[in-house]
């Protein structure tokens, strides 16, 4: 089930972009963010869907912006928007560009890989951070799967548990800086902030 997410959005990518509307309902949990962040560093937005209201958000406060989708016709809607950023289609679970960002975002997108998928990004997350890059991310609050529904078909998501979530961090070289309960299907996500210890070589 969980590999039919990529599909989904790509056959209902305008329905998708309708639906999520202009407004960033979730501005309050962005602004620990955003508020560490000097203006002008770069973010790397995994799941960027397109563009709106989260990467617009964070390039009117002045970031760049490098957006990652697998949803070609979303990183197309992006592209068109926002020309003076960088949209690339591709899988979270397969990126390596080769250059680190002053912070990395997987908002909404990362809570809908399989477990054993989101325990493989946490390396890759290491590998894309500069020296204290910020990484924030959603997920549920406690381990397990949650079946949605949208565009009449069901919609996965999963979680790890917070314990196994703080130890790959740390794995990873990451240090937890805050986090936030939610339910991925209910009242606000879990989100999770942390900053990049490791020194780089």
């Amino acid at each position: 089930m969980h590999e039919r997410i990529i599909g989904l959005y790509e056959e209902n990518a305008a329905a998708w972009d309708e639906i999520r509307g202009r407004e960033l309902k979730e501005r309050q949990w962005f602004a620990p963010f955003t508020d560490l962040l000097p203006a002008g560093s770069s973010i790397l937005d995994l799941g960027c869907g397109s563009g709106e209201p989260v990467a617009r958000h964070l390039i009117d406060g002045g970031f760049k912006v490098t957006g990652v989708d697998s949803s070609p016709s979303l990183i197309a809607i992006c592209r068109e928007r926002f020309p003076d950023q960088e949209w690339l289609v591709g899988d979270m679970r397969a990126i390596d560009l080769g250059r680190r960002f002053d912070a990395i975002l997987a908002w909404y997108s990362f809570f809908h890989l399989h477990f054993d998928h989101q325990r493989a990004m946490f390396p890759r997350f290491a590998a894309h951070a500069k020296p204290e890059a910020l990484l924030m991310f959603t997920s549920g609050p406690q381990h397990g799967e949650a079946i949605g529904e949208w565009q009449g078909e069901p919609l996965y998501h999963a979680s790890l548990s917070q314990s196994e979530y703080r130890t790959l961090l740390h794995a990873s070289g990451f240090e937890v800086l805050s986090f936030r309960a939610g339910m991925p299907l209910g009242d606000g996500p879990s989100v999770w902030l942390a900053r990049y210890c490791r020194t780089i070589t």
